[in-house]
């Protein structure tokens, strides 16, 4: 009997093998792993690393850089806020903290409960909307904290 671990695996494998198992596929793969597996754990990275033959610092090194990536399960909920130029001057700090204060959690944790993370982009690429969050992948312009623990409320217990 396939458990889904199983499948997961090969599916993850599935796509080493079609980029040929080459480095320069590194970010692609990671890719790959964080939609099969939902994050990118240790052993997962040295897996990577050593399926395409790339030192281990290099793979962590990537996985870290990206702010999609994730090295720890994520919540069923997700808050990312950007704290570009143009977001932190409008207000972006002052979400994230809001966040923090009403779920006592830090930026790039996770509720105990596992209903929400919180995290921090360096720009989102909407300047114009500032300050911008995303919840659970869908953006949100011109936010304001009421609105946004509001959301947050509607989606998740807080705590």
């Amino acid at each position: 009997m396939k458990t889904e671990s199983d499948k997961r695996d090969k599916l993850l494998e599935a796509a080493m093998k079609r980029h040929h198992y080459r480095p320069d596929a590194l970010l692609e793969v990671l890719h790959t792993a964080q939609e099969l597996f939902g994050h990118l754990s240790p052993e997962l990275l040295r897996r990577i690393a050593n399926e395409l033959d790339v030192p281990p610092s290099r793979v962590y090194g990537v996985a870290t850089f990206y702010h999609f990536f994730s090295l720890a399960p994520k919540g069923r909920h997700t808050c990312v806020v950007c704290l570009g130029t143009a977001c932190f001057v409008k207000g972006g700090a002052a979400l994230v903290r809001a966040v923090e204060g009403a779920y006592g959690i830090q930026a790039g944790q996770t509720t105990a409960d596992g209903e929400l993370s919180l995290d921090i982009a360096r720009c989102l690429g909407a300047c114009g909307l500032a300050p911008a969050a995303v919840v659970d992948g869908e953006v949100r312009a011109l936010m304001t904290r009421e609105p946004l623990l509001a959301e947050l409320k509607e989606r998740c217990a807080a705590p």
